[in-house]
This record gives C-alpha cells, sequence and structure tokens, in this order.
C-alpha cells in the first residue's frame, strides 16, 4: 500500500479540481466548522489541510490559521491558489508547535488513514500542542465499527462515535458534542 503522503500527492490535482474548494463543502460542514471557529481564543492549526480551502475559509474569518499537510503538492496547490494563508508541508503525527501553543485543531477528515492502532499518534500530538482549554474539531467517517473501506485515495476507515470518542478521551481529550 502506499504512504498516505505518496498517494495524497499521485492524486493532488484530481483531488483540489474535484474537492478542493468550498463550493464542494456541504452547507452543513461549512456552518459546524465556521461556529466553531467563532469560540476558538488563539492560534489555530488546519491538520492535514489537503488543497488549503478550509485554512482560507479560517483565515477569511480572521482567525490566526496555519495549514499543513504531507504531500508537497497540496501544499504547493494552496500556496498557489490561496496567496495570504500560511500553509507548510507538515506531519499531523510529529507538528511542530511548541506544547500547549494552540487555541484549536481543525482535523478535518485527516485522520481517516490512520491504522486503528496509531490513531492515538496524532490524537497525542493535538492533545499535547493544545492549549488547556484548546478546542479540536475532527472530522471522520462514521461507521457501525472500525473497519477499513476503499476510499478514492488510499484505504481509510470508518469509527463509530463511542470508539473514536473512548480513543479521544485516552488522548486526554473531553468530548463537549458530536455531529452525525
Amino acid at each position: 500500500m502506499p504512504t498516505i503522503a505518496t498517494a495524497y500527492s499521485a492524486r493532488a490535482a484530481e483531488y483540489a479540481d474535484t474537492l478542493g474548494s468550498m463550493d464542494a463543502v456541504h452547507p452543513s460542514d461549512r456552518q459546524l466548522v465556521d461556529t466553531w471557529a467563532r469560540t476558538v481564543a488563539g492560534r489555530v492549526l488546519d491538520a492535514g489541510c489537503g488543497p488549503g480551502h478550509w485554512t482560507d475559509f479560517l483565515h477569511t474569518r480572521g482567525v490566526d490559521v496555519r495549514g499543513i499537510d504531507l504531500a508537497p503538492e497540496f501544499v504547493d496547490h494552496a500556496r498557489a491558489t490561496y496567496p495570504d494563508v500560511t500553509l507548510e508541508r507538515g506531519d499531523i503525527d510529529a507538528i511542530d508547535e511548541r506544547d500547549g501553543s494552540l487555541g484549536g485543531i481543525l482535523a478535518w477528515f485527516s485522520t481517516i488513514h490512520h491504522e486503528p492502532a496509531q490513531i492515538h499518534v496524532p490524537l497525542t500530538e493535538f492533545a499535547r500542542v493544545l492549549r488547556p482549554g484548546g478546542t479540536l474539531l475532527l472530522g471522520y467517517f462514521d461507521g457501525a465499527a472500525i473497519e477499513p473501506f476503499d476510499h478514492a485515495v488510499v484505504r481509510a476507515y470508518r469509527w463509530p462515535a463511542n470508539e473514536l470518542s473512548a480513543a479521544l478521551d485516552a488522548a486526554g481529550f473531553d468530548i463537549i458534542e458530536t455531529h452525525r
């Protein structure tokens, strides 16, 4: 199986054309992220920003945001499309931020490719870099059981809300609310 970065790099242009704009975002997702962004105090990380449309969405709302992604093609595309936004190559499993330095993290479907036995790695990193009282907004694919599926780019996993909540709890998070 190709690495996540390799798989996304190979399809970055296609992905950006198909899903890389706010026009492709469901209105309820946009509303959820917008509502969350208004509650965040401090800097925000768009973890696994892909083509950068969510990073720009937050930036245009006055959020001090930085986007990171493993795929250099996504970062290049995002920088060209959104030149006023801070976008960098980065790994959600090893975030280049000081402990407790962020007010919020948007991880919009960016942990879906982690093997279930490794989901603790990014979640623990998120907890490390968030300040006390900081918030994580995590998008994922809901399912009846933890199960792999053939995602268009590379294998991904569905999670039942209670199982993902348990993983978040183990990483040190308090679950405020879930949406389906």
